[in-house]
């Protein structure tokens, strides 16, 4: 369906209504299930709730010039829905089913181009800054912060870095479940390791991003490569979706976890730690999970990284309908099975999006 000619849905024009001072209770705090505690629009409020992995799933063709279309995706609704106030809004450089090998490049300009017809279907904009942040939740409004997984489109060519910020992107995970056919970057723990950890290239490239204010995630990349990192780098990093090591018969999901001395690792740089859907059956099983997190490196080094889609999925759980017993939005659900466990308010919204928002002010006042 083409973007032109398409007439808002009712939903839409209530999205719309929650930016005004009187339309308020039709945003994002009218969705809490009734029962829920009544902190919980308060904590929403009040702070900028992120979460530092979601994805929406992109249909590409074999013609990198042509973006798919968008239809009705409605990333604003469920945004609302979930209490997500943004969404570090990822397409990943492993998704290219059909596109020819060795072009990547071609591959991640499809990609922006979904997100630019994305964002303009749901009358949303990209984050460019902290400033950014602070005014789409005072004004009630979603916004993405633009990130890509895996930095294939580089191909050896530093400069692309900096043409990819200028077209919004704030947030890089260098590594994902392939190498960059020029010039790799680093290994990751879902295939075999064979270049010891970050490349020379790789630090070069955490070290321009570093300098250009765009946040580096390690998710993905094996202990040798995200400690390549850590020494590379001038700013705090994130690894934005994982969870602590646990027993597990699982061999691919136990290299995807983290070690303590990693996480730690990690925070002691300054940086966080996002826990994610998997291992958990149920909101409580989430929680479990952020509590083990919390307790190990520290509240205000923990965030939420889901690694799931706001909208419908062949791939990945809904961000809103991830277990039985996830009830008026992710975070809302969430936060309420947190107030329970025993967190407070504050650390809530430090977890919940106030740490990562620390983190990108910092991340770009130091570029600066």
């Amino acid at each position: 369906m083409r973007m032109d000619g398409l007439r808002p849905s009712r939903r839409r024009v209530l999205a719309g209504l929650s930016g005004t001072a009187g339309g308020i209770l039709l945003g994002r705090e009218r969705l809490w299930a009734a029962g829920n505690d009544a902190r919980l629009a308060g904590i929403a409020a009040k702070n900028i709730i992120v979460d530092m992995h979601s994805h929406v799933q992109i249909a590409f063709t074999r013609n990198p010039a042509d973006a798919a279309p968008v239809g009705e995706i409605d990333l604003a609704g469920e945004m609302r829905r979930s209490g997500f106030s943004a969404v570090c809004q990822t397409y990943d450089m492993d998704g290219g089913n059909g596109v020819p090998a060795g072009n990547d490049y071609g591959y991640y300009l499809q990609s922006l181009g979904f997100e630019d017809q994305l964002l303009k279907h749901n009358q949303m904009r990209r984050a460019l800054t902290l400033k950014d942040l602070e005014t789409a939740h005072a004004e009630r409004q979603p916004i993405i912060v633009q990130s890509v997984e895996g930095a294939q489109f580089i191909e050896g060519r530093m400069e692309r870095i900096e043409e990819a910020y200028r077209r919004g992107l704030r947030h890089m995970q260098p590594v994902h479940e392939r190498d960059d056919t020029v010039k790799p970057l680093g290994d990751v723990y879902t295939a075999p390791v064979h270049l010891g950890g970050l490349t020379v290239f790789g630090a070069e490239v955490i070290r321009e991003c570093n300098r250009l204010g765009i946040v580096v995630d390690l998710a993905h990349g094996t202990e040798a490569t995200v400690r390549g990192a850590l020494k590379a780098a001038t700013q705090p990093l994130i690894i934005s979706h994982t969870s602590l090591a646990k027993e597990t018969d699982n061999e691919d999901m136990r290299r995807r976890l983290i070690s303590k001395d990693l996480a730690r690792a990690v925070a002691e740089a300054g940086g966080i730690v996002g826990v994610w859907w998997r291992m958990s059956k149920s909101v409580q099983d989430y929680v479990g999970s952020v509590r083990a997190m919390a307790d190990a490196i520290g509240v205000e080094h923990v965030g939420i990284g889901t690694d799931t889609d706001l909208t419908a999925s062949y791939v990945l759980p809904t961000t809103n309908q991830i277990w039985p017993d996830e009830n008026g939005g992710f975070f809302y659900a969430v936060a309420g099975e947190m107030l329970k466990a025993g967190f407070s308010a504050e650390e809530i919204g430090r977890i919940g999006g106030g740490n990562f928002c620390r983190l990108f002010g910092e991340v770009q006042k130091v570029a600066g």
